[in-house]
């Protein structure tokens, strides 16, 4: 597949990088790719690979950029709390924020049709987040969005068709809140796998190759049905 990185530029004229993978043929519609708190790392660009290979442009943008440019986090215990500082620098920064920078990756996809937005751990909640504010999307899938069960997040109304995969022996996030999640949005898709946080990702110890696999077939079947 062949990629590249690019500059987006906000509406407010920050400028981010994303992570850029294309398909053989034309594209069938675009995936924006969400990174986790360890920025757009070669997990992220294999996630990203892996949709381009399924037939979408996929675009992972930096969400770290407006804090601190060129993140590349691996798994390991201080990476962790580097991703966690970036992650609090995000998070603190004035509304619309980082959702400026999803915006512009999303607006750049759209070349290639429909636009689906996925995303992990962090990425999971700015998805959830995305799918109620950021316009342009035809579907939404959240992995493991910590925060997403919490707080306030439960109260957004997503704009799009949303799936949501979630492990039941998740340290972050409780099976209760899922459940809760489920009962106040009976309009989205919610999975539960028996797995632990980070499930996904085959650079972490969480790894689950079962789980994994099934959250990407039922992942791209909603993609198909959505966006094409």
């Amino acid at each position: 597949m062949p990629s590249s990185t690019i500059t987006l530029t906000a509406a407010d004229g920050v400028k981010s990088s994303a992570y850029v993978a294309e398909p053989s043929g034309t594209p069938k519609g675009a995936i924006v790719v969400l990174q986790e708190i360890f920025g757009v790392n070669s997990h992220i660009r294999g996630v990203a690979d892996g949709y381009a290979a399924a037939g979408y442009l996929a675009v992972a943008p930096s969400t770290f950029d407006r804090v601190e440019r060129d993140i590349q986090l691996g798994y390991a215990a201080n990476d962790m709390t580097e991703g966690m500082r970036l992650k609090g620098a995000v998070e603190a920064l004035p509304a619309p924020g980082v959702l400026q920078d999803i915006q512009a990756a999303v607006d750049y996809a759209a070349k290639a049709g429909k636009v689906g937005i996925v995303g992990y751990c962090w990425g999971g909640l700015l998805v959830w987040r995305s799918a109620e504010q950021v316009r342009g999307l035809s579907a939404a899938v959240a992995y493991y969005g910590g925060g997403m069960t919490v707080g306030s997040e439960p109260s957004r109304r997503p704009a799009v068709p949303t799936m949501a995969h979630f492990g039941d022996q998740d340290a972050h996030i409780s099976v209760e809140s899922v459940k809760a999640l489920e009962q106040a949005h009976p309009e989205v898709e919610v999975h539960l796998y028996a797995a632990n946080h980070g499930f996904n990702c085959d650079q972490r110890g969480s790894w689950n190759a079962g789980a994994a696999a099934t959250a990407l077939e039922r992942s791209l079947y909603h993609f198909g049905k959505y966006v094409g």
